[in-house]
């Protein structure tokens, strides 16, 4: 049977909101059968798998006989766990970010994928909307990037700090423009209203000279989330709740971004290229050693010192 003829047998862990997504994904996808949810509360699994024709899990080791492919949508803290396990089964995985908890745990799902031949890729899926502007095209380092990331409060991700929740994309898709690697990381984070903290700022700076300076906050009265990017050339500013930007570099850039499917979708796209690399063998657009780095520097912001201390 050629790949593509092959029809990959899927399944979604997690019956939140994102694992919601991932299985109307997955469903309306013409090369994949989406098998079934696992949750540990097998009423929240059955709810949603039969939306799709599918078959509620709350036995983890009975779900994973049944699939090829996974998206692990629980909890953060739940991430390492449920993707060590799928991995080591050879089966594929895509891990909503943050890839895990710890710099350790994201190592060792590294290793397990390539160990044995899986592929890991993470839910970072800005870096499509970056694609669709043609940003990562562009054969030049920015001086600085400076982010802001705000959003106001909700019931969810109340498991991890801010910075994993929502700073990650931006560190994620920093670290992706410098092309450098990180070289410091400062940050200033508040105690937050449940032991992680709401409010978070960080300083980065490359071993190229790239420098950035990010704040995210998920107690702020609006959404918005804006990027400056800063070139020898030309400034780029960017609104992603518009999906709009104003460049006075000298670089072609999609004005029309927005329009782009893999912009409009981009959840839609990282699923579309996940099944890609498996089925095909495409290389894997947001790698696990993607996801460290950004774990790694959010990390580095977590351990930072708190406002008033």
């Amino acid at each position: 049977m050629t790949s593509n003829s092959r029809i990959l047998r899927t399944g979604i862990v997690g019956a939140g909101v994102f694992g919601g997504f991932h299985a109307s994904k997955y469903a309306a996808h013409e090369r994949v059968e989406l098998v079934g949810v696992y949750e540990p509360d097998l009423e929240r699994a059955r709810a949603l798998a039969e939306k799709h024709g599918a078959q509620g899990f709350d036995n983890f080791a009975d779900f994973l006989d049944q699939v090829d492919a996974i998206t692990v949508a629980s909890p953060a803290v739940h991430h390492f766990e449920a993707a060590a396990t799928a991995l080591a089964m050879g089966k594929h995985v895509l891990v909503e970010k943050p890839i895990a908890s710890s710099v350790e745990e994201a190592r060792e799902l590294i290793t397990l994928a390539s160990k044995y031949g899986c592929v890991l890729q993470v839910g970072h899926q800005e870096r499509f909307v970056f694609n669709a502007m043609g940003l990562f095209a562009v054969d030049a380092t920015p001086i600085k990037v400076t982010a802001s990331r705000m959003g106001p409060p909700s019931d969810r991700c109340l498991d991890v700090s801010v910075t994993l929740d929502l700073m990650v994309h931006d560190l994620d898709l920093v670290i992706a423009l410098s092309g450098g690697a990180v070289k410091t990381v400062k940050g200033l984070v508040d105690e937050g209203r449940y032991g992680h903290p709401d409010v978070a700022k960080a300083h980065l700076v490359f071993d190229n000279g790239c420098t950035a300076d990010l704040i995210a906050s998920r107690v702020h009265h609006e959404r918005d989330r804006k990027m400056r990017v800063e070139y020898e050339t030309g400034v780029l500013e960017i609104d992603f709740v518009a999906k709009t930007f104003e460049n006075s570099t000298p670089y072609d850039l999609n004005p029309d971004f927005a329009d782009d499917p893999s912009a409009r979708d981009s959840l839609g796209a990282n699923v579309n290229a996940f099944i890609a690399s498996v089925l095909d063998g495409a290389p894997v657009v947001v790698p696990g050693i993607a996801g460290l780095r950004a774990l790694d520097a959010a990390r580095a912001v977590d351990g930072a010192r708190t406002y008033g201390s």
